[in-house]
């Protein structure tokens, strides 16, 4: 009878902080607050519009008044940045999916020894996953100002942005972490 060997801590880590990671990139590409556009001249001065990579919406803040699908008269979801993270974001999530699903399958939890090769393949894919979030994000934070908005508005970053930059940072931490399984790989050789 073979002693059972523990989840490196490396592995946990990585299964930790990669789930993480993915609900706060799903909630800052689905959530309409990547920058917010107040003070608009002409406008209620409680007015502020919210605008994601998906949806514009118009919030008045005395009557918490909120109204989305706002046309988009500048031509906002034309601009680079906002099509380039329509795209990489949900092609993200999904390899984030796979990324866990294989993660699963490597750290094999439930049997004596983990799969490190496996586990370690799996830590790529997430690292990957996690700059394919990253690089939109950075990129839009880049352009914030320059993107389409009324004359003499101010502008300032939403918390999706927020959300979208720490899921990032997390699954491309994780993915390290579940990196390192390779070590073990090169260990054995």
């Amino acid at each position: 009878h073979l002693p059972r060997m523990r989840t490196p801590t490396a592995m946990i880590v990585g299964l930790v902080l990669c789930p993480c990671g993915l609900l706060l990139t799903l909630t800052g590409t689905l959530a309409p607050k990547w920058r917010q556009v107040s003070l608009i001249p002409d406008q209620p001065i409680d007015l502020i519009v919210e605008q994601g990579i998906w949806d514009i919406c118009r919030e008045q803040q005395s009557t918490h008044d909120r109204l989305c699908g706002q046309s988009d008269e500048l031509g906002y979801f034309e601009q680079i940045p906002v099509r380039v993270a329509q795209g990489m974001l949900p092609t993200s999530l999904v390899l984030t999916l796979l990324g866990l699903l294989v993660a699963a399958l490597g750290v094999r939890c439930w049997q004596k020894e983990p799969w490190h090769l496996l586990a370690g393949i799996a830590g790529l894919v997430l690292l990957l996953s996690g700059l394919l979030s990253l690089v939109p994000a950075c990129w839009y934070t880049h352009e914030l100002w320059g993107l389409p908005a009324p004359d003499r508005s101010t502008l300032a970053v939403g918390y999706s942005l927020v959300l979208s930059y720490l899921g990032s940072c997390l699954e491309i931490s994780g993915g390290l972490a579940l990196g390192l399984s390779f070590h073990h790989c090169c260990k054995e050789r």
